[in-house]
């Protein structure tokens, strides 16, 4: 499995030291793509978060996305839109559709078949809008779900849904070093359920949905992690997303949002609770394109 050297801490300064000030934080504009949950529903269960017996308030799921869309809008990124299609209730989580970096398209290819479809309605967006380089994965993967970008690397999470055997056709295809991490809960069956990136050499996670050897490796390369509360992991917290000062999470994981705070970072709360009835918030409803 790909694995990359250690990461120097963000700080001179031991997570154990009081800082005498916060880091000045700076927000860079970026571009997403989301989907609007037109058919949202929970009719199968996919993950331990899905109860297709309990009632999802679709017109309430609907409003809660555009509130997120406005935000990053507000905030001055660009979001593009794909359109859903009838019949995919999960397509609304579009950061599972693709992994994008320096304008590359990686394919995803998923491991359920209620979700099979998505990965060529994904890559047929980014056909129509003038992506050329597109590689169909071999390799069972599902997108920013599993692959996390750090500066110029790439953590990849296994164990519930990517096949370990994608970091490497990752890293052959991009051409950046991947950190292979083993995901052991099974509520935390994504990486992007379990671990955020902050910025280019900062993250935050959840070291119980690890392997006791991918503890070690996130603790190796990211030694001032913020390390999520067993509270804030159940809710969510680390399907988060961040510009680099503005961090968006759900509204519930206030230690989360204090740490940031002292971090130097903008914690800003948002409810997507009728999406968290699919396993799903924040970052799984923002898949990142990143040109070259």
């Amino acid at each position: 499995m790909p694995h990359t050297d250690p990461i120097p801490s963000a700080t001179a300064y031991p997570s154990t030291t009081v800082r005498p000030h916060p880091v000045m934080r700076t927000a860079t504009l970026r571009r997403y793509l989301m989907c609007p949950p037109s058919h949202f529903d929970v009719t199968y269960s996919i993950n331990p978060w899905m109860e297709p017996e309990k009632p999802v308030d679709a017109d309430k799921a609907l409003v809660q996305w555009e509130n997120l869309r406005t935000l990053y809008r507000d905030l001055g990124h660009t979001v593009e839109e794909i359109e859903p299609i009838p019949g995919l209730p999960d397509m609304v989580f579009a950061a599972n559709g693709a992994t994008v970096v320096d304008g590359k398209v990686l394919g995803a290819r998923f491991r359920h078949v209620e979700r099979t479809a998505e990965g060529p309605a994904y890559l047929n967006w980014f056909k129509d809008h003038g992506y050329g380089d597109i590689h169909w994965p071999e390799h069972i993967n599902e997108g920013e779900g599993d692959y996390l970008v750090v500066g110029r690397r790439l953590l990849a999470g296994t164990g519930f849904r990517t096949d370990a055997r994608s970091h490497a056709e990752a890293q052959e295809y991009f051409g950046l070093p991947v950190t292979g991490l083993v995901l052991v809960n099974p509520k935390h069956y994504h990486l992007d359920t379990a671990l955020a990136v902050l910025s280019d050499h900062e993250i935050m996670y959840y070291p119980a949905a690890f392997s006791p050897g991918s503890q070690k490796v996130l603790k190796e390369m990211f030694p001032d992690a913020i390390v999520a509360t067993d509270e804030d992991a159940a809710v969510f917290g680390l399907n988060a997303l961040s510009d680099g000062r503005h961090v968006l999470l759900p509204e519930t994981a206030t230690q989360l949002a204090a740490d940031l705070r002292k971090r130097g970072f903008e914690p800003i709360g948002v409810d997507l609770t009728e999406l968290l009835k699919a396993g799903g918030s924040v970052k799984c409803c923002t898949l990142e394109l990143r040109e070259s």
